[in-house]
């Protein structure tokens, strides 16, 4: 029963900090864009290849 007395306060301390550094982050815009790195992934490649192609017609 004893530990109840560390656990609980221990789990709200470790609940705010969650939160305090979500709303951090939503400030500093951590989530502004979603989108974005999951299709430069994709688009990345076709970049290179073009630099690539781009490089051998300057040769």
């Amino acid at each position: 029963m004893n530990i109840l007395y560390v656990l609980i306060p221990l789990a709200l301390l470790l609940g705010i900090f969650f939160v305090v550094a979500f709303i951090w982050a939503t400030k500093k815009g951590q989530f502004d864009d979603l989108d974005t790195p999951a299709a430069r992934i994709v688009l990345d490649d076709e970049y290179r290849i073009n630099d690539k192609q781009e490089g051998k017609k300057n040769e």
